[in-house]
């Protein structure tokens, strides 16, 4: 089968290379793009001169649009399985043969690496726990369905997914939104436990007065989701 890691990257000239190594030494059966989503430090020119496999956005799209890329490259690249994977150092490649074996042996259209599930590794600060927690909260109540980390950036999907994702993908702050949208479908979504690393390079665009923002635009989008037909 075709598996292909799928790295939105901005700004992360720091750790860029750290992430596709991880992946050539622990998933080697997987390929692998790097979303360039126009950085404005080296991020592209170490992808050049380390000749990565890369698409490089002169517009700056943001999280969603990155990852929706990637979801239109794996489309039109005919690959069966694609998961997201962080470029900060977050993710660890350990777990992707893991997550593509679960995939398939659990019929499942989605796979999410939970952190708190084992609840080891990095598990965020407290705040973003919470919010995390009513994030879980609210698509049980509107599904039925229990996600213990709605929030995280690491998942893989089969190909059906993929072209669903291709079409259509929340521009910010995607991940609760995008879940909801196949649960709403009535798609099988996954969990099983992975550890986390604490950010190593960077800052994340979640924060201050960003973080009332983050929750409300996020709650009435997955209530539109919710509603559409």
């Amino acid at each position: 089968m075709k598996k292909l890691v799928i790295i939105p990257a901005y700004n992360e000239c720091k750790s860029i290379l750290k992430a596709v190594d991880d992946i050539k030494k622990h998933a080697p059966d997987f390929d692998y793009v790097v979303i360039n989503d126009c950085s404005t430090d080296d991020t592209l020119d170490i992808c050049k001169k380390y000749d990565l496999n890369y698409v490089n956005l002169t517009v700056n799209l943001g999280i969603g649009g990155a990852v929706q890329t990637g979801y239109i490259y794996a489309w039109q690249y005919d690959y069966d399985m694609a998961v997201q994977f962080d470029g900060d150092g977050q993710h660890d490649a350990a777990y992707l043969e893991m997550m593509a074996g679960k995939l398939l042996e659990t019929g499942s259209d989605m796979v999410i690496g939970s952190r708190f599930i084992e609840k080891e590794g990095f598990q965020s600060s407290g705040l973003r726990r919470l919010g995390i927690r009513y994030f879980s909260a609210l698509l049980w109540l509107l599904t039925g369905k229990r996600v213990t980390d709605p929030t995280s950036g690491m998942r893989m999907v089969n190909r059906d997914v993929i072209r669903i994702y291709a079409v259509n993908y929340p521009k910010d702050y995607p991940e609760p939104e995008s879940v909801m949208a196949i649960l709403r479908m009535g798609k099988k979504v996954t969990e099983m436990p992975v550890v986390m690393r604490e950010r190593e390079e960077g800052t994340s665009s979640i924060g201050g007065l960003s973080s009332v923002y983050y929750m409300v635009k996020v709650t009435l989008a997955i209530l539109m989701e919710r509603l559409r037909r």
